[in-house]
């Protein structure tokens, strides 16, 4: 009778103890599948031949990301107790007008793969990631980076995807604290002979009290490096940004400057601004404006302005409409659209893209 009973009482012991761990491995550990499939219609006036930089004349096109890059990723958190966690994200980018690469560096994972600890003393993240630099303009762009009629088209004309998709990089960004908040990172680059070759640093710091943001941003990289990619992420150049959004219910105001200066090459200055305003919960609309001025020749500059709006049929799906205008003078190549359109030519261009995004 004895030994029934200690059989029974292992086994119920054994019952409770796999529950128990089960249930917390499901408590401290998640997995999520997500992404962005986003499809439009672009329209310009002008386009810039690639060969010669002169017009070719009007062009109708489908795009891939009309407004926001095509992607799919997945994220995980681990529980390690004691307000420790453990997170992971890899991101891809892909085109869909082909199926390849869209809006990355090129690679499978080339948007985001990095791993990180958190905790109420900030979070300490390894790999490649996007820089404080290029965060910052996203949050201080009025029509949310848009991939058409925005900073990033300014951005991509600049220097491509350099300082976007930081590789070979460490980051640490601190917890809020009285409403700061800061972030660093350092990308180890070097080659053979020249252990600076590629490296870059950046820092952000912003102050948000739910009304009042203010940001301050500064991204530092030299050329070259071992960190080649399919897409440039090697240009060296000095980038700063200063900026300040404010809040009025579903109406923000944004405002920014920004400044370019290339290795061996240009010095631009940016100046811009607009509101994004939510009329209804399932209706955006939001506009903005650029100014680019050359340093070393303020007879190149450019004016880029778009307006656009978003109507969500469901939390997932929505539509869009935008309408873009950039005027160049001398050597100034703005552009109206990171996919079909990153460089336009001198005088005025005007371009619209139509599209449909759906998240998951």
């Amino acid at each position: 009778m004895a030994h029934k009973t200690s059989i029974v009482n292992f086994s119920l012991l054994a019952g409770v103890a796999l529950t128990l761990f089960s249930g917390l491995a499901c408590a401290q550990s998640s997995v999520t599948l997500y992404g962005i499939v986003d499809a439009g219609l672009l329209y310009t006036s002008k386009t810039a031949n690639s060969s010669t930089g002169e017009n070719s004349g009007k062009q109708f096109s489908f795009i891939d990301s009309g407004s926001t890059p095509s992607s799919f990723g997945m994220e995980g958190t681990e529980d390690l107790g004691g307000g420790l966690k453990a997170k992971f994200k890899l991101e891809n980018g892909f085109s869909t007008a082909n199926g390849g690469a869209g809006i990355s560096n090129g690679n499978f994972f080339g948007r985001q793969a990095w791993v990180s600890l958190q905790s109420n003393l900030g979070e300490l993240k390894t790999g490649l990631q996007f820089s404080p630099f290029f965060l910052a303009l996203y949050r201080l762009d009025p029509r949310g980076l848009s991939t058409f009629g925005s900073s990033s088209v300014i951005y991509a004309d600049s220097v491509v995807a350099t300082g976007v998709f930081a590789s070979n990089a460490v980051s640490y960004t601190s917890p809020v604290i009285a409403g700061f908040t800061g972030s660093v990172l350092y990308a180890l680059g070097g080659e053979a002979g020249n252990f600076s070759a590629g490296r870059n640093y950046s820092a952000d710091l912003m102050y948000d009290n739910g009304t009042l943001m203010i940001d301050v941003a500064f991204y530092s990289g030299n050329p070259g490096g071992t960190a080649q990619t399919p897409v440039p992420t090697d240009v060296g150049f000095t980038g700063r940004m200063l900026g300040a959004s404010y809040k009025f219910d579903s109406l923000t105001f944004k405002a920014s400057f920004t400044s370019y200066k290339i290795s061996g090459s240009f010095s631009n200055n940016v100046y811009g601004g607009g509101i994004n305003y939510d009329i209804t919960p399932a209706l955006n609309v939001n506009g903005g404006m650029w100014y680019t001025i050359d340093r070393n020749n303020s007879s190149n500059h450019s004016i880029l302005a778009a307006v656009g709006t978003q109507y969500f049929l469901s939390r997932s799906t929505s539509l869009y409409g935008q309408i873009g205008v950039v005027n160049n003078h001398g050597k100034m190549d703005t552009g109206l659209s990171v996919n079909g359109a990153t460089q336009e030519i001198a005088g005025t261009s005007v371009g619209t893209v139509v599209g449909i995004r759906h998240l998951f």
